[in-house]
């Protein structure tokens, strides 16, 4: 057991994804952070829609006395003025990375369930705080932080596969569907992205010219410790034609926590566009022997109520 634990904390980033890549670097902007959390507990992994003027910055919600994600939504004015916050998910597993988007005059959520052992697309049937389960996506793999982006006339999930440890951090499968909703077909090369420094999705996907931008997370030092970007390359060509094809990735230079950021400054691992602000977590080590501690006590407390194991989890 660990005597650190990993602490996570989002911010809004008063600058367009666009203009942040551009610089290279997240020091040059000023940032907002989402409200604090009590000692041992976390969120991280936000994703944000504007909606009526305001922003709504959708996020894992963790504490590590229970260790079962939930999904919260932090709402700001246009002034970057906290105006409340909810909770709007949850469920019997661990949820976390709430990708959040509009499709087909709809508003979705994909978010991260690999504990309940599939992954499941939601409607809001009213947002943001009533969600519906919409369709169960079918992969090659259960899928990990499995980020949507629409591209080459098709829709493309791009995900970790939850098997070994180091396969949940360092490959990258993608699968493509006429819809949402499915069927989706897996890429007969998955993995298509293998790299022991990290390829986990980590924020939104999204296309530049004839690629897919997609920050995935680099664990080098620790779990999520920075960001990279990847660029991905199809065949030219008929979509319909060359969808199986082997993919081209390109991965970027490392993208770390600026030094506005402390004392979060141990891990960046998403990094999501919102219209006009960009919305990044970050991370500092926590020394805790109360942390240490906290499974041996989660795990007595489940065997004295006999459940079934499902949402239990370390975090992120």
């Amino acid at each position: 057991m660990e005597l650190k634990k990993d602490i996570w904390r989002p911010f809004v980033v008063h600058a367009p994804m666009d203009r942040v890549l551009a610089h290279g670097s997240l020091d040059a902007f000023s940032w907002t952070a989402l409200p604090p959390l009590r000692r041992l507990a976390y969120e991280a992994d936000p994703f944000g829609l504007w909606r009526d003027g305001r922003l709504h910055v959708f996020v894992e919600a963790f504490d590590y006395r229970d260790a079962h994600g939930r999904i919260d939504c932090h709402e700001f004015d246009a002034a970057m003025n906290h105006v409340r916050s909810r909770r709007v998910l949850r469920e019997p597993w661990h949820l976390s990375y709430p990708v959040v988007f509009e499709a087909d005059g709809e508003t979705w959520m994909l978010p991260e369930a690999c504990a309940s052992g599939h992954l499941t697309l939601y409607r809001a049937r009213s947002f943001p705080d009533d969600w519906i389960a919409q369709a169960t996506i079918v992969l090659d793999a259960v899928p990990i932080d499995a980020t949507p982006v629409h591209w080459r006339g098709k829709w493309w999930l791009f995900y970790a596969p939850a098997g070994t440890p180091s396969e949940r951090l360092t490959h990258l499968h993608a699968a493509w569907a006429d819809t949402l909703d499915g069927p989706w077909t897996p890429h007969p090369d998955n993995p298509v992205f293998v790299d022991s420094l990290g390829a986990r999705p980590g924020g939104t996907a999204f296309v530049h010219g004839d690629a897919v931008v997609l920050p995935v997370q680099d664990c080098r030092r620790s779990y999520g410790s920075g960001l990279r970007m990847l660029k991905i390359t199809a065949p030219q060509g008929p979509a319909s034609t060359d969808l199986g094809g082997p993919l081209s990735i390109a991965s970027g230079p490392l993208w770390v926590p600026p030094p506005q950021a402390q004392p979060y400054q141990d891990g960046l691992h998403t990094m999501s566009a919102a219209g006009p602000v960009t919305l990044v977590d970050a991370k500092f080590r926590r020394l805790s022997l109360g942390g240490v501690l906290m499974r041996p006590r989660r795990e007595l407390r489940r065997l004295l109520r006999k459940p079934t194991g499902i949402g239990e989890s370390d975090g992120s």
